[in-house]
């Protein structure tokens, strides 16, 4: 999935991961032009997971 999708069907994956991993919040799922490392950076940390398994997870 590319930038442009993923920026198309976020809120979509927003509730997904909201639903799969109650502890992520409206902040932690901010996706800003240009902060897409820094977001999933943060994510990682906070579920635990690796790049590749945000990837899978979100469907990139």
């Amino acid at each position: 999935m590319n930038l442009t999708e993923l920026k198309g069907n976020w809120n979509e994956q927003k509730g997904k991961l909201k639903q799969a991993f109650a502890e992520l919040t409206d902040n932690d799922l901010m996706f800003e032009e240009g902060q897409k490392d820094e977001m999933l950076g943060n994510l990682q940390q906070k579920l635990g997971k690796t790049k590749e398994e945000l990837h899978k997870i979100i469907g990139q």
